[in-house]
């Protein structure tokens, strides 16, 4: 069955809260364990009905966002998704009542315990129409940016299409198309900055209708921070200032020398080469035909898995008007079938898509049968291991995409690597300071981003940009807006793809193994178990950063360019 044909139901809530009360009732009536476990079991079905349909509804969403039907259905999900929260947490509260708690954890993995630990303390009936009104308002950012349309050089383009120009080879049109995107988010920086201090103020009255004195606590344990605290991030942050900032300076530097200008300016960050950054050679079908190839002469389980994606039509890749904007991961339980959603625009991105996305997609298809559902994905910055990491595995078949530019590649890919660990650090900060001070005007938000944005990235130029001299990047970072705090979890992932890099290069054999099995367990582990699963050093741990940073140093002290 392809994608187009999986069918999608209308939930009710009326009648899902009619089939929790009653599995809950059989929860509190199971005579037996074997009773009791297969009520469990129940709500895991409901649940994972539950994840199909709000997330075939989302897919349709945001593959056409002018589609009446699906916005109409979001809308739905906006208002019942909290509603179902609470009918899941009454549920689980059964469980932890119930006699046959202990016997229960011999059979279920340990996250799923401090998962929903996690959830009754982030959630309480009185906060529901806070998230009804936080649903409504990440909607509401997500249709704003979806309806861009940026006129520029005589067309019309979405703000994802507009980015093509902006990686141009030509500097004149790199800094026009730059300007153009940022005159966009400037005539709406009012709109979007109301927006975000709407989010802020909902969001804090949630966490202190919880008990809690801002939102940074009710964040962390939203985003299932199940092994690491604000503590360990306040060190890791200071880490990457001390190791990483000071290296990614340097190949800033290097990027000017190479491309010969008095200044890097803004338009130009993303250029590393005055004869263009390398772009795939072939249009969207053949890269799919390409990838499915590289799949399959990379491992079986890999060429079965994207083999699956191809023949049902899991993948929606092309960038067009009213499509949503970024790119994701997600997975139907029901179907077990991972989707990948993305823009292609011509650059070097679409082949990290089909490396990245795939990573994720990839994952869930090796653990889609873990019981319970909430034990599949891991939590965030563990996902992120396995799509950061699948880049770098997939490093010998770029030739396929990139022909003669693959050199290129590497150099460009593996540089920015390192260049965004300092502004996945800064939008993370970004957010521990509007969140700690949730009394901050629009104004001052934009300033705050900006005098953290010139500790973390100093090189910035924005010279004839004076939104993001103001401090307006953040406004395009769509986590910010959708997902409070789920970015650090990038650059964590990415200092533990860098160690998958290094070992790579030194020809470890296990390198791979180990990242299948670590794929294999889903989100059985938390994330300081899944990285030492992996053969990995823990980010958090003095020294990591220094170690890997050492080694990328090494790369780049023999990388050729000569001929670039």
């Amino acid at each position: 069955m392809k994608f187009k044909d999986y069918p999608y139901e209308h939930l009710d809530e009326k009648e899902l809260h009619a089939r929790f009360e009653q599995i809950e009732a059989e929860l509190k009536d199971a005579g037996d364990y074997k009773a009791f476990y297969e009520a469990f079991q129940k709500l895991d079905r409901l649940d994972r009905h539950i994840q199909t349909m709000s997330s075939l509804c989302n897919v349709r969403h945001t593959i056409d966002t002018k589609d009446e039907f699906y916005t109409k259905e979001n809308d739905h999900y906006d208002h019942i998704l909290p509603l179902v929260q609470n009918d899941m947490v009454q549920a689980v509260k059964t469980i932890w009542a119930s006699p046959f708690f202990e016997e229960l954890k011999k059979d279920v993995p340990e996250t799923y315990f401090l998962q929903k630990e996690m959830d009754m303390k982030a959630f309480d009936e009185k906060i529901i129409e806070d998230m009804q009104e936080e649903n409504k308002l990440a909607s509401a950012y997500q249709a704003l940016i979806a309806s861009a349309d940026v006129e520029f050089d005589g067309q019309h383009y979405s703000l994802a299409g507009l980015e093509v120009k902006m990686n141009d080879a030509n500097r004149d049109v790199r800094k026009a198309a730059t300007k153009a995107y940022w005159g966009w988010f400037e005539d709406h920086e009012k709109e979007l900055g109301d927006l975000y201090d709407q989010m802020v103020k909902v969001r804090t009255k949630m966490a202190r209708k919880l008990g809690f004195d801002n939102y940074i606590p009710l964040g962390y344990l939203r985003m299932k921070r199940l092994d690491y605290d604000q503590n360990d991030v306040a060190n890791y942050r200071k880490q990457v200032l001390e190791d990483v900032v000071p290296f990614a300076n340097k190949l800033y530097a290097r990027q000017q020398k190479r491309l010969g200008y008095d200044d890097l300016h803004v338009w130009d960050e993303k250029i590393e080469f005055l004869t263009g950054n390398p772009k795939p050679k072939y249009d969207r079908p053949e890269m799919v035909k390409r990838a499915l190839t590289m799949y399959k002469e990379l491992d079986p389980e890999t060429g079965k898995f994207f083999t699956f994606m191809t023949d049902h039509d899991l993948l929606d890749l092309d960038s067009y008007p009213g499509k949503a904007a970024g790119g994701y991961c997600t997975f139907f339980p029901d179907y077990e079938s991972p989707f990948i959603f993305a823009n292609f625009n011509q650059t070097s991105h679409d082949a990290e898509v089909l490396t990245h996305e795939a990573g994720h997609a990839f994952q869930v298809y090796c653990s889609k049968d873990i019981v319970p559902s909430d034990c599949v994905w891991p939590t965030l910055e563990s996902c992120e291991i396995h799509s950061m990491s699948m880049e770098f595995f997939t490093y010998p078949w770029m030739k396929t995409f990139f022909e003669d530019d693959v050199n290129k590649y590497y150099l460009n890919h593996l540089s920015g690597a390192v260049k965004f660990l300092p502004y996945g650090v800064l939008v993370d900060h970004y957010q521990h300071e509007v969140y700690a001070h949730p009394e901050m005007t629009p104004e001052e938000r934009m300033a705050t981003w900006r005098t953290l944005e010139k500790q973390y990235l100093p090189h910035k130029n924005y010279d004839e940009v004076p939104v993001l001299e103001r401090g307006g990047w953040w406004m395009r970072q769509l986590h910010i807006f959708m997902d409070p705090f789920y970015y650090i979890d990038y650059t964590l992932a990415q200092v533990c793809a860098l160690q998958f890099w290094a070992r790579i290069q030194a020809k470890d054999e296990q390198a791979f193994e180990d990242y299948k099995k670590i794929c294999r367990l889903g989100g059985t582990l938390p994330f300081r178990g899944i990285v030492k699963e992996a053969g990995l050093k823990v980010p958090f741990d003095d020294g990591s950063l220094k170690e890997v940073m050492r080694k990328v140093d090494d790369w780049f002290a023999s990388a050729d360019e000569s001929s670039f």
